[in-house]
């Protein structure tokens, strides 16, 4: 890890997202060492096993129920973790999927890119008002974004393939992409989390915003949802996943991520790589405009959904 000054008071709290599996889970473990951690998702069943497993072993733990692909929810989180009056030193947008056949949310969005991008940018912005000055924002994020990235482009992604917010939502992506159901959806919503990174960086500077590219993680819950022989071929490779580049683990992906959220630093804008250093997003949301745009555009679509709420 580069430049990482690392804070560990039992006295702070940390929220976690999607941490009833894979990276979420093994994060959402390592940051009970550092406080009390609030684990965001929507399963109350596997939230109540994440927490007896922390409270277990020592540490404590808050379950608070949301499902990220749809923004009441994440609201009523937010609103539900603000209440709680703790002293938030860090929170993980960690929450995401990869579907393989169109799906919609509960305000009729595209599935991947309402619960990837959408439901934590909402989320996100909600707390943001009472999150403390130097409070961590991380993203887990994702180079398949990225349509020169060679791995990726190997794997069958071909970037993101934003066209618009209100686009996106209707599940509708430049053409061109992948022929691999659900990859231009994914890539696009995860281009999401580094354009709001990237901008948020620029316009709340009280606050460090970071993403985080925790590798192929043979043992993650998004490899669950791909084939069944990209499945079997992951998990033969499991076991030497660290020795191969650009690849991970979920354990240690998660000490990466720690590492970035209990930093004390004032890096922001910062995206990093599965190793803890930092590294390049593509050209396109590496634009200051493009990011600026990708999120106002988020902003605006969101105010749609809130219009049909009242």
């Amino acid at each position: 890890m580069t430049n990482i000054t690392s804070s560990s008071s039992p006295a702070k709290a940390w929220v976690v997202t999607g941490p009833t599996s894979g990276i979420g889970r093994r994060t959402a473990l390592q940051l009970a060492r550092h406080g009390t951690v609030v684990l965001a998702g929507r399963a109350p069943r596997k939230l109540a096993e994440v927490q007896a497993k922390i409270q277990a072993d020592g540490g404590h733990a808050i379950p608070v129920v949301a499902d990220f692909s749809d923004v009441a929810s994440v609201r009523r989180a937010a609103a539900e973790i603000t209440a709680l009056n703790l002293p938030i030193a860090g929170v993980l947008n960690n929450a995401g999927i990869m579907t393989l056949t169109p799906s919609k949310s509960a305000q009729g969005w595209d599935l991947a890119f309402a619960t990837n991008h959408v439901g934590p940018f909402a989320f996100t912005e909600a707390l943001i008002p009472h999150l403390a000055n130097g409070t961590n924002v991380v993203f887990t994020a994702s180079a398949v974004e990225d349509s020169e990235r060679k791995i990726a482009v190997t794997a069958g992604f071909r970037g993101s393939r934003y066209i618009s917010a209100e686009a996106s939502a209707r599940g509708e992506w430049k053409p061109g992409g992948s022929t691999h159901a659900g990859a231009d959806a994914y890539a696009t919503s995860k281009q999401g989390n580094l354009a709001t990174v990237f901008a948020l960086s620029r316009e709340i500077p009280r606050l460090p915003f970071r993403a985080v590219e925790p590798g192929v993680n043979p043992g993650s819950n998004l490899i669950r949802e791909m084939n069944p022989a990209i499945r079997l071929v992951s998990k033969a490779m499991s076991p030497i996943a660290p020795l191969i580049p650009y690849y991970s683990t979920p354990k240690r992906a998660a000490r990466v991520i720690t590492d970035v959220l209990t930093d004390t630093s004032d890096a922001t804008g910062v995206y990093y790589n599965e190793n803890g250093r930092p590294m390049q997003a593509s050209k396109q949301v590496s634009d200051p405009e493009y990011a600026k745009r990708y999120v106002a555009e988020t902003r605006a679509l969101l105010a749609t959904a809130s219009s049909r709420a009242s």
